[in-house]
């Protein structure tokens, strides 16, 4: 039965049917049933050697390792020590976030499919799957082993990897750019370099300092955990501590990573927030 010109009803025994990504029902239900099952044979694979016995031991010994590190020890010569890693450690922070970022704008730009050349994006994006490859701990092993014990090592490890989080994230946000700007510019008679400086930098500046922030917080972490393998930073110091058995100053340099991450966090969320 027609209801108006060119169009007539629906069948009566057709329903609507929520489309699913997997392309039928049933590979759906046999994804889902094979991961169930994935993640149950992990779990019976990864604690089959877990007894009842060893985690009691494993409780007993945390709670003897708790009671070592309290109080905190607050002599003066370790608030000393603290501070001097510490300080390293931001300054490792910085250095390498100036230079991870730095290094990351050509192949951002580089890496973004609607302003670069085909051949350029292609290989922009495989220095970006390439830097995000490799854990930070792995690189900052090879960097100790190129260069040495030291804050070195530290920069060349937490810059890498502020190459391939940054490089991606601003290359996708200059993919959502409003190409209309762009369009008009060149319509202009604007050179390549001239269309970006004034149709694509101004529409993606303020991400670009909230990513910059938001890298640097990260890399504050990084290089708190990357001095254990000797990249410097506190984690030398804290790795230290833990080998010679002085848990109560592993205590008070724990607190201080706790209060210079959270420091570093409010910033972040006050810049990002003035930004936006």
């Amino acid at each position: 039965m027609a209801t108006g010109e060119g169009h007539s009803e629906l069948p009566s025994d057709r329903t609507w049917q929520r489309p699913t990504a997997f392309g039928s029902h049933r590979m759906k239900w046999a994804v889902y049933v094979g991961a169930t099952l994935f993640v149950l044979w992990s779990l019976v694979s990864l604690l089959s050697g877990v007894t009842l016995e060893r985690v009691s031991i494993g409780m007993n010994n945390g709670v003897l390792l708790l009671e070592a590190m309290v109080p905190p020890n607050t002599a003066s010569e370790n608030v000393d020590r603290v501070v001097g890693y510490m300080g390293e450690t931001i300054a490792m922070a910085f250095v390498a976030t100036f230079t991870g970022v730095l290094i990351s704008l050509p192949i951002a730009f580089g890496a973004a499919e609607n302003i670069a050349p085909r051949p350029i994006y292609y290989l922009n994006r495989g220095i970006i799957s390439i830097t995000r490859a490799i854990d930070e701990l792995i690189i900052a092993i090879i960097a100790v082993k190129a260069v040495g014990v030291g804050p070195l090592a530290g920069i060349i490890a937490i810059s890498y990897l502020t190459i391939g989080f940054f490089s991606k994230l601003f290359a996708e946000d200059i993919e959502d750019i409003d190409m209309g700007a762009k369009e008009a510019i060149d319509a202009a008679g604007a050179s390549r370099f001239q269309t970006l400086v004034y149709a694509v930098v101004p529409q993606v500046a303020p991400r670009f300092i909230g990513l910059t922030v938001y890298r640097w917080d990260i890399n504050i972490r990084s290089s708190t955990i990357i001095g254990i393998v000797g990249a410097g930073g506190i984690g030398t110091l804290l790795l230290r501590s833990f080998e010679r058995y002085e848990y109560d100053f592993a205590a008070l340099i724990l607190l201080s990573i706790i209060a210079v991450v959270l420091a570093g966090e409010l910033f972040s969320a006050y810049v990002r927030r003035r930004v936006q």
